[in-house]
């Protein structure tokens, strides 16, 4: 019994160990292909999300669709052992539009609805860490509807609410089996929502430099009568009743600083600092609508730290109906030594991005882009399980977008 409560515990604190991970950069796909630098240059009406104050800079009503897909790979090993993550694709879908309210207005609205969280984690049933965790993922959208104003030929401004609604699923073996020899498990899922808001300044110096400064603001998701399924021996189901639970996940705040150059008509050059205020997960509490004497409430202490990533990218433009891309960032991991949990095994990135801007119309541009992350081997060890190893993770992410110019 020691055993099996000791796994639910650690089941149910992994809940917390959700890193950098889940937070993708993926809303823009020309900022995309240029590193995910986009807080100075508003290209198109996706600066919805990169920046608000950029919307008013847009010439016309303009209407934008992307999508991208996620292929991420995490490797395991503690020496003796070694595992590689289930092959997995999410696809996070963007959309906007919006723009000047008339032609020649310094007004402008908009509306966004994209994914700015996302992605899990899925290890092999019979893994060494199935008591760990055998499968996590977080989805999430948001709903942005904005107002930007243009102040003068200088400066504009913006500001978005932002409604999240987001799922959790996390999935465990429990060190119990049945009569056929299978490990118990424990399932949780939830949905909840959350409120926050987006704001933007965009300064334009000249058709040579641009810079912008923006603030997401924090998130909670908060989920309520989310369910908790706990597949046991008839022996533990009084113990350990299926019931419901609740929770708070804090989407951290971001400040984002840019400027934009083009140093010549063909080519530009964008340079970002996003500075995520990871901190706010420093401790998670599970609330159980039942208890017992082995099901209890969770308070899970994270010592999360802020981090601040730098981006880089370009735009060659090749003609006027086609521009090249490129970009690089360093993605440091917010997650701090002994609590690198086999849920999401979070290290420091490297990210190299490319693609492309085709205008086959004048009204019509296709965008493609890829992204390839891969995160530096890191030994860590998960405290509350007494559990080490060294990880490492990939992925390779392709996108693709279309915008249309009223």
């Amino acid at each position: 019994m020691k055993k099996y409560i000791l796994g639910a515990s650690l089941f149910l604190s992994s809940l917390s160990s959700f890193g950098a991970g889940y937070q993708i950069n993926l809303e823009g796909l020309r900022q995309v292909a240029m590193g995910g630098t986009g807080t100075a240059w508003p290209w198109d009406a996706s600066t919805i999300f990169y920046n608000p104050g950029g919307l008013a800079r847009l010439k016309n009503i303009q209407l934008y669709v992307g999508a991208s897909v996620i292929m991420p790979s995490t490797g395991y090993s503690n020496g003796a052992v070694t595992a590689t993550s289930v092959k997995q694709t999410f696809t996070p879908v963007n959309f906007y539009v919006g723009g000047p309210i008339r032609e020649g207005s310094p007004w402008a609205v908009g509306l966004g609805v994209y994914t700015p969280y996302g992605t899990g984690l899925q290890w092999d049933n019979n893994w060494i860490g199935r008591y760990m965790v055998r499968s996590s993922q977080l989805s999430c959208f948001f709903v942005q509807p904005t107002v930007s104003y243009r102040v003068g030929q200088f400066l504009s401004v913006g500001a978005g609410f932002v409604y999240a609604n987001g799922t959790l699923d996390m999935t465990q073996a429990l060190p119990v089996q049945n009569i056929l020899g299978s490990d118990a498990d424990s399932k949780l899922h939830g949905a909840g929502s959350g409120v926050g808001f987006n704001l933007g300044v965009q300064m334009k110096f000249s058709d040579e430099l641009q810079m912008g400064l923006t603030y997401r603001s924090q998130v909670n998701l908060n989920i309520d009568g989310g369910s908790a399924h706990f597949n046991v021996p008839s022996s533990l189901v009084s113990s350990f009743p299926n019931t419901s639970f609740g929770t708070t996940l804090p989407l951290p705040q971001v400040a984002s600083f840019g400027i934009g150059i083009r140093p010549t008509e063909f080519l530009t050059i964008q340079f970002d600092l996003n500075y995520t205020g990871w901190n706010s997960l420093d401790t998670l509490a599970v609330n159980f609508s039942q208890h017992t004497s082995a099901l209890k409430d969770l308070h899970a202490p994270r010592m999360y730290r802020n981090t601040l990533t730098p981006r880089l990218g370009m735009c060659f433009k090749i003609c006027k109906e086609l521009s090249l891309m490129g970009g690089a960032a360093y993605d440091p991991t917010p997650v701090t030594d002994g609590f690198v949990s086999p849920d999401l095994p979070d290290a420091d990135r490297i990210v190299l991005t490319c693609g492309a801007a085709i205008k086959p119309l004048p009204r019509f541009t296709i965008l493609a882009a890829f992204e390839g992350t891969t995160s530096v081997k890191r030994n860590g060890m998960y405290n509350y399980g007494n559990f080490a190893g060294t990880y490492q993770t990939t992925a390779a992410t392709p996108g693709l977008a279309v915008y249309y110019n009223f």
